[in-house]
């Protein structure tokens, strides 16, 4: 009976050992490994060359000179805030409407813990991604200069735009958050460029920030 015993304390720690699931693990779950996938393929068409990698501070040139086409790919409410002024716009991603048990959990865990500080919506995939830039630009030979916040989001739809064959592409470097107030000169919306990425909580210690800093000039 002391060996069982034994045999089975001895399993029960291997077992605590083992790398834990994670808690849900709908269809929806492996969008981060097809996500993750995604802009593992894009960092490659990158580095490969196919396609081109442009800092902000190169975009005028590139937009004025080189004939590309800035491709904005945020959500909405993102681009609600602040855009340059004639860029194309079609989002990556869109907000999840989808209302099932297991997203509501989700819901729950994201504006729980992390909606706060981020401001941003539940999201997924735009499935129409490609046929919307299709519709918008139909000539899949011109130059998109594709750009999101940070150069993540869009490094992702490189990849698709790619695969959908659009063959001359440019990827912003590090996004919009990167840019100078110089980079891109004609801005509308109500916020600068640079911040219309960060939301909540987070988004009020910012301007909380620059007021102290503006103060301190005076």
């Amino acid at each position: 009976m002391a060996i069982q015993l034994n045999h089975f304390q001895s399993s029960l720690l291997k077992q605590e050992k083992q790398p834990k699931p994670l808690f849900f693990t709908s269809s929806k779950t492996k969008n981060f490994g097809v996500n993750t996938a995604a802009s593992s393929s894009g960092q490659q068409l990158i580095q490969s060359g196919e396609v081109k990698p442009i800092l902000p501070k190169e975009a005028a040139t590139a937009l004025n000179s080189e004939g590309f086409k800035l491709l904005d790919i945020r959500p909405q409410w993102e681009r609600e805030k602040a855009y340059v002024k004639g860029s194309l716009h079609v989002p990556l991603f869109v907000k999840d409407m989808d209302n099932s048990p297991i997203t509501l959990l989700k819901k729950w865990v994201h504006f729980g813990y992390i909606g706060l500080w981020t401001g941003q919506n539940f999201t997924m995939i735009n499935p129409n991604f490609v046929q919307e830039v299709e519709a918008t630009l139909p000539d899949k030979d011109a130059k998109l200069l594709v750009a999101c916040g940070e150069g993540l989001r869009s490094m992702m739809a490189t990849t698709k735009l790619y695969e959908g064959g659009y063959k001359n592409l440019g990827w912003l470097a590090g996004g919009f958050n990167r840019a100078a107030d110089s980079d891109f000169p004609e801005i509308e919306g109500p916020e600068k460029l640079q911040y219309a990425t960060i939301g909540g909580v987070s988004y009020y210690f910012l301007q909380l920030l620059l007021l102290l800093q503006a103060v301190g000039k005076e």
